[in-house]
């Protein structure tokens, strides 16, 4: 998952991202309002973690200019103000979470989980595709019960197209959630996961539309009649 972190401290934000590359989020960084508005006008996020106190303005009236716009995908807002009508007026502006600093970086981690969740309605902690089983948080996946082996960036593939849930996401789609702005991308680096998947899960777990994207496979019709349907 792809993570926009507006943020201008930077031990703060090396520490974040530090904390949120181990649980396989992608994170951009940027120290300002101007720039996050650029970064999200060019960049299909899933959530922003964003600081308050920024270099040209209050990180609240951003966020509300973003819901008003009609932007609604979570956000995390940090400050280091303590005083409850604070996090209130924070809250009413539009952030879905709040953390005071200092805060740990594992309950940073698990709150931004947490909204993902709700943002993709989802109750369980593991994503489900039939007999396919993802867990965000433990970083594991099981077929039939059986634990399967994916490296990093296999696993970032699969969740993205597990959360989207069956609708077709583009090649650049896919990249945006698998790399982050300064990471460099062979031509051949989608296409060879996507092989990889296919070998440990089954030729029929991602399905290629040609011109358009890809998305999960559908499920056998045993399945479907036993409402095993992605999570």
């Amino acid at each position: 998952m792809r993570v926009l972190l507006v943020e201008d401290d930077a031990p703060v934000a090396a520490g974040i991202e530090a904390g949120l590359a181990l649980s396989d989020f992608v994170v951009d960084t940027v120290t300002t309002l101007d720039s996050a508005r650029g970064a999200l006008a060019a960049i299909d996020y899933d959530a922003v973690v964003l600081d308050r106190r920024l270099p040209d303005g209050d990180g609240l009236a951003l966020l509300q200019q973003w819901r008003r716009a009609g932007i609604a995908m979570p956000v995390l807002m940090l400050t280091a103000r303590d005083a409850v009508a604070s996090r209130v007026e924070g809250l009413q502006g539009g952030a879905d979470d709040y953390l005071v600093k200092p805060f740990d970086l594992d309950e940073l981690t698990a709150r931004l989980q947490a909204l993902l969740r709700r943002s993709a309605g989802q109750i369980d902690r593991s994503l489900r595709h039939g007999h396919l089983a993802l867990d965000p948080v433990a970083r594991s996946v099981t077929l039939d019960g059986v634990p399967v082996t994916l490296v990093r960036r296999e696993l970032m593939l699969l969740e993205a197209l597990m959360r989207a849930r069956g609708r077709i996401l583009s090649a650049d789609q896919l990249k945006d959630r698998l790399y982050g702005i300064d990471d460099e991308i062979e031509s051949n680096a989608l296409n060879v996961q996507v092989y990889q998947l296919r070998r440990k899960l089954g030729r029929d777990v991602i399905e290629t539309v040609r011109g358009v994207g890809y998305r999960l496979g559908a499920l056998p019709a045993d399945e479907r009649l036993h409402g095993d349907t992605p999570s």
